[in-house]
């Protein structure tokens, strides 16, 4: 049965820790499947964030300390909008550089930098909307996905 408090905002609570993504992605599937939100959709919302939050993790701290990431997610209209926030140092990923998408198709040798920014090129081109801000000390990015066209919309 669907959720009928499609304006309900939900937070998920992280802990700079690898092993914690995979809880998120189940709160997602969770609060989008009870309000009716198309499986293609939930994917993709999915895919940006698991590498979002892999990159914040893996990248964005200096130090073996515990830190808090917050996963908002909510529904506006025909938009699910999740808003990631972090304390890690200071990356916006709208502003990352193409990866040479070449030397995969030309088969050469990928060693890394040259493909620096592969996830982050498919969380920009997979969101509807992607926005970077920092506030108080924080990484805030926020994802928008339109449901627009799917099924019972």
């Amino acid at each position: 049965m669907a959720d009928d408090s499609r304006d309900a905002t939900i937070t998920i609570a992280l802990t700079n820790d690898l092993r914690k993504i995979a809880r998120v992605a189940a709160r997602i599937d969770e609060y989008c499947s009870a309000r009716g939100v198309a499986p293609e959709t939930v994917y993709a919302i999915n895919l940006a964030v698991d590498e979002l939050l892999i990159n914040t993790i893996s990248h964005g701290y200096d130090d073996d300390e515990p830190h808090r990431i917050e996963v908002i997610l909510r529904l506006e209209g025909n938009m699910v909008v999740v808003a990631i926030v972090d304390d890690s140092a200071p990356f916006d990923p709208t502003e990352i550089g193409e990866p040479d998408i070449n030397a995969l198709v030309d088969g050469e040798e990928i060693g890394g930098r040259e493909m620096e920014g592969l996830g982050l090129l498919l969380v920009n081109r997979t969101m509807d909307g992607v926005e970077y801000r920092r506030r108080g000390g924080c990484n805030v990015v926020t994802l928008t996905k339109n449901m627009a066209g799917e099924e019972g919309r």
